[in-house]
């Protein structure tokens, strides 16, 4: 027996081919369908815990022709149309099913009329007559772990199937017994769209015709122990604007104009080429500015100051500003409070434009707890380890990824690709990597257990790690990464085919904390704490090193720079000069957190950021903090002309030292070689007494030097004790050199002298 097509009010006439169609008595409801769905199948498809609803609904073969099922809750009836323009109304099974049965020979195309309250009828697509959206190559790799695009196969991708227009949404959910798509265009209710399973992947999938972009949504999820919650994509490349947690529907139209800039951003390896950051977080650097309005200011601030890179404080989505960006929930999102994913484009566009580099910081080690997002994704430990003691991060209440599961690794290794590629982003500064390394980190006897080998090495990151480094530059010429690692880990920056974790800088912890500690100190006492500014060169070799005075150093009580030095305000601005003048002559590349540059007080807030109204000339800016501003700028100007500064940052060769050794004086005279061997001499004097007619050694092949920066320069704010005037070397020997010069040392000042 066949369910009869109901044809339009225009005619009525049967399927191609016929004669007039009776209709049968009784209607919708008025009898039992015939292909009813009952049983466990219904249970499951209905509770959302069927592995194949595709199944069950849609359109199959069947003896008597051709079944459709819909689920549709909200409907008060649904019934199918056929290209021809026939119609077939379909019978109620309750539970918002509906079912018929088609007298026709094959599965038709078709489209179902669905009809809700108040008479509204709408035309839409069957989801369920489509066939799966994702290739068995693209199931393979994420099984295996290896699939370096994998925001290509996973989340929701906007795309045309089988001729429709519609997003296709796939998610990683193993351990799940059902997986539903809710959103705004289901009233966040997933009961109509529950995914199929695709298999030993642990990937569910399904294409909804008619949803694009700027449609919001999320998983719901039924874990193995009958708990339903929805969760966010963790693949999401926009997410709502927080507080609101939901996924949206997006896809890329930005048209890229930087390829020169690509091009030839790897002409000369970073640690051979200059490398100046200025550290950003970019919703505090001009507070209420959006992505397409820090484009219009950032590049050109910085260009200004003559930085070569910028670093941004995370950028991935995260639900508390208070952590800033810190603890992620989106991973290939950018933040929505500044814009969409195309206007992040447009600032990084911006600044390539200007020939600033850009870093991004990046948070692999954890992420937190937050019911809706990672943790706990599919109702088991999924994203984190199983063990508790592994899984808590005993520092910062959050969860640690599970480095020895492959599928997690490949959710960070695309991660960091993906903002390369997809971003043009220039490197990734990687936070936290001594926790990832050892398994003891931050934990008491009996909170950890050995690895395999029975080491505190945590096996499974070190292999995150190289696999992640290895991947970026095979695939992403130009880039570079960088470790924030505070350990003396061996092998940081070698590569991973030495056994190497693979970076390509790392931060000098140890240095930044023995010179702040030095610079604490009355300089009375500075003699005592000598070696704490000379210790660095020990090790400066080891590894290729970035100096970093980044924000972690001016919040949470540390004090702003300039207010960590003693004295009184002059002296704790001239110390501020000098220091910076002695970090920029110091082997290795540098790194300064906003507001740094021009000596702001205060530590740094989120809320409100840089204090730039201590620039304006109305508060005797000028020769301030404006004058600390002006030697930023000088010292990148310098720095980026001069080679001897950066060209052998990574070899002995480069730095040699004159007096090492002169803690009675508070005296630190080093200098630096280019590759031809044109050398740089950089003099600091943290003493706040002039000191006159101070001999230092020098080499006899320079007849004359000429002071080509001095941190006390009027124009700085300083005193004023320069010299114009070149100063020649005498013969005579000294500190084991041919040669010396007699300077005028100002006090607390940072001199740098090159050949005439």
């Amino acid at each position: 027996m066949s369910v009869p097509l109901t044809p339009p009010p225009s005619k009525d006439v049967g399927p191609a081919g016929t004669g007039p169609v009776e209709a049968v008595p009784g209607g919708p409801g008025g009898h039992e369908p015939v292909f009813s769905l009952e049983g466990a199948d219904r249970e499951r498809l209905l509770s959302g815990t069927h592995h194949d609803p595709h199944a069950l609904l849609g359109a199959h073969p069947v003896p008597d022709g051709v079944v459709v099922r819909a689920l549709r809750p909200f409907a008060e009836s649904v019934a199918v149309s056929l290209p021809d323009g026939l119609r077939m109304v379909l019978d109620s099974e309750g539970d918002g099913l509906f079912s018929g049965v088609l007298p026709l020979d094959s599965v038709p195309e078709y489209t179902l009329l669905v009809r809700y309250a108040g008479g509204v009828e709408l035309e839409v697509e069957d989801p369920y007559r489509f066939l799966p959206a994702l290739g068995e190559l693209d199931l393979h790799l994420v099984r295996e772990g290896r699939h370096e695009q994998l925001w290509r196969a996973l989340g929701a991708e906007p795309m045309e199937h089988q001729g429709v227009a519609g997003t296709r949404f796939t998610v990683w959910a193993p351990n799940a017994r059902g997986v539903r798509v809710a959103g705004d265009f289901t009233f966040w209710d997933g009961t109509q769209f529950p995914m199929r399973s695709l298999g030993a992947a642990g990937v569910w999938e399904l294409f909804l015709p008619g949803v694009g972009e700027g449609a919001r949504y999320k998983f719901e999820i039924t874990s193995r122990h009958g708990t339903r919650f929805l969760k966010a994509d963790p693949m999401a490349r926009r997410t709502e604007v927080p507080p609101d947690t939901a996924s949206v529907v997006t896809a890329s139209h930005y048209e890229w104009n930087d390829a020169h800039w690509l091009a030839h951003r790897g002409d000369r390896p970073v640690h051979e080429a200059p490398f100046s950051v200025y550290e950003v977080h970019l919703a505090s650097w001009r507070p209420g500015l959006t992505y397409r309005q820090l484009a219009e200011e950032l590049p050109a601030y910085v260009s200004d100051l003559g930085f070569t890179h910028v670093e941004l404080m995370p950028v991935a989505e995260h639900p508390f500003g208070g952590s800033w960006g810190y603890q992620v929930t989106g991973f290939y999102a950018p933040t929505s409070r500044l814009g969409t994913p195309d206007d992040f484009k447009y600032l990084v566009d911006a600044l390539h434009r200007a020939g600033i580099g850009v870093i991004m910081d990046w948070v692999p080690a954890h992420f937190p707890k937050d019911d809706w997002a990672l943790a706990r994704f599919d109702g088991e430990p999924l994203y984190e380890p199983g063990d508790d003691r592994r899984a808590e991060h005993p520092d910062w209440g959050t969860y640690e990824f599970d480095f020895d599961r492959v599928e997690v690794r490949n959710f960070l290794v695309a991660n960091a690709v993906y903002w390369c590629e997809e971003f043009h982003i220039d490197g990734l500064r990687v936070d936290a990597v001594a926790s990832m390394l050892y398994l003891d980190y931050s934990r008491e006897d009996g909170q950890w257990s050995p690895n395999a080998s029975g080491g505190r090495e945590d096996l499974g990151a070190m292999a995150f790690l190289q696999e992640m480094n290895a991947t970026l530059y095979r695939r992403v010429p130009g880039i570079v990464t960088i470790a924030e690692e505070s350990t003396a880990w061996e092998g940081v920056t070698r590569s991973t085919d030495s056994g190497g974790l693979g970076f390509g800088l790392k931060w000098n912890m140890g240095w930044m904390h023995d010179s702040l500690e030095y610079i604490r100190h009355e300089p009375v006492h500075r003699k005592y704490h000598h070696h704490e500014m000379t210790f660095s060169m020990v090790y400066a070799y080891s590894e290729n090193y970035v100096l970093p005075i980044s924000h972690d150093e001016v919040v949470h009580g540390k004090q702003a720079l300039v207010s960590k030095m003693p004295g009184d305000w002059w002296q704790r601005r001239a110390t501020h000069r000098a220091y910076l003048g002695f970090m920029w002559a110091h082997p290795g590349k540098q790194l300064l957190f906003m507001g740094q540059e021009f000596a702001q007080g205060a530590e740094w807030s989120e809320a409100h950021g840089p204090d730039w109204g201590l620039l304006d000339p109305a508060y005797g800016a000028e020769a301030d903090h404006r004058g600390v501003r002006n030697l930023v700028r000088e010292l990148n100007t310098q720095y980026r002309a001069t080679r001897a500064l950066w060209e052998r940052d990574t070899s002995p060769a480069g730095f040699a030292w004159v007096a090492g050794d002169a803690a009675e004086d508070n005296v630190f005279a080093f200098l630096r070689y280019a590759a031809d061997g044109s050398p740089l001499l950089a003099v600091s004097n943290f003493s706040p007494v002039v000191r006159h007619d101070y001999r230092l050694g020098v080499p006899d092949h320079v007849p004359a030097w000429r002071e080509v920066l001095n941190t006390d320069a009027s124009c700085f704010g300083g005193s004023g004790v320069t010299r114009t005037a070149p100063v020649k070397a005498d013969t005579e020997g000294w500190q084991g050199w041919a040669a010396c010069v007699r300077l005028t040392l100002p006090p607390l000042a940072t001199v740098w002298l090159r050949p005439v």
